[in-house]
């Protein structure tokens, strides 16, 4: 993981559900918690786009069922706005199933990646076919 900072609203809450868009057998997931992010007291964490999360699958293949797995975030529904001025909205909340170092557990990516997500996590920007 690069350290790359970005100012993304952080949009997906905890025990919030979105689409898991690789090839690793689980479709939909469910954040547990945001890993390496400062916390306030008393706030649920939320995650946005790049971030490390911990998830669970709540519908795939049985063998990816009912575990806890590393996801990283690749793109939110909230739009945010980007250095240059402007701003990124996707169609829906999206992330990929990956090791806690960040190595894809799939071996495909489907639909764009947003480019904060790819500065960040190389392994991801290499298996991404497009890169927003």
């Amino acid at each position: 993981m690069k350290g790359i900072s970005s100012k993304v609203t952080r949009a997906i809450p905890s025990m919030g559900t979105m689409l898991c868009v690789d090839n690793s057998g689980a479709k939909v997931v469910q954040l547990i918690t945001v890993l390496k992010k400062g916390s306030v007291h008393r706030r649920y964490p939320a995650g946005g786009i790049g971030d490390l999360i911990q998830v669970t699958v709540k519908r795939g293949t049985p063998e990816v069922r009912r575990k806890v797995h590393y996801a990283v975030i690749v793109r939110q529904r909230r739009p945010f706005r980007r250095p240059d001025g402007t701003w990124v909205q996707f169609e829906d909340n999206a992330c990929v199933l990956t090791n806690e170092r960040g190595e894809l557990k799939g071996s495909d990516i489907k639909g764009p990646v947003s480019r904060e997500s790819a500065e960040r996590w190389p392994r991801v920007a290499a298996t991404a076919k497009q890169i927003v």
